[in-house]
Formats: C-alpha cells, sequence, structure tokens
C-alpha cells in the first residue's frame, strides 16, 4: 500500500471546489483511494461527503493512501493537486 502526507494549500481547506477537483482526480485513478487526517480514520477519497466531513482546513496535513496498481503515481498526481491552492485558479 503506498501512502503519502500532504499540507493542504487551499484557503477553504477541503470544501467546496478544492474537494470536488480532489474527488474527481481520485475517482479517475480507478484505485481504492483514502484520505485521513492523522490519527484519525480514513474515508473514501472518492466520496464528496466523506471528503468534506473530513473538515481538513487550510495548512493542515492529511495523509494519503492508495492500493493497486499505478498507486504511487496516482497518489503523487493528489498530492501535487492538494500542494496548490485551487482557490486562486
Amino acid at each position: 500500500m503506498a501512502q503519502r502526507t500532504v499540507t493542504i494549500a487551499s484557503s477553504v481547506g477541503l470544501h467546496a471546489r478544492p474537494a470536488a477537483l480532489f474527488v474527481e482526480k481520485a475517482s479517475s485513478s480507478g484505485l481504492d483511494v483514502e484520505i485521513a487526517r492523522p490519527g484519525e480514520d480514513p474515508v473514501d477519497a472518492t466520496s464528496i461527503l466523506g471528503v468534506m466531513a473530513l473538515g481538513a482546513k487550510h495548512g493542515e496535513e492529511v495523509v494519503l493512501t492508495a492500493e493497486g496498481d499505478g498507486a504511487d503515481a496516482a497518489l503523487d498526481e493528489l498530492v501535487a493537486l492538494l500542494a496548490t491552492d485551487l482557490d486562486a485558479e
């Protein structure tokens, strides 16, 4: 299982547009991807409700995990997405 830790760059955290873009990217990977705040239970990264309920705010770290062929590459793309201020685009 591949794992990455990333700091949320979007000023509103993982809410609204950033969450939707993240879920879309996670879903397109075709892998089982989960996201969690450190020390908390992970949620399905392809669930908009799960990701928004996570309540990850700007500057907080989240842990991403994925399983399957191409998991490392998929997580690298998701990390790059979360490390970008998606509200500035």
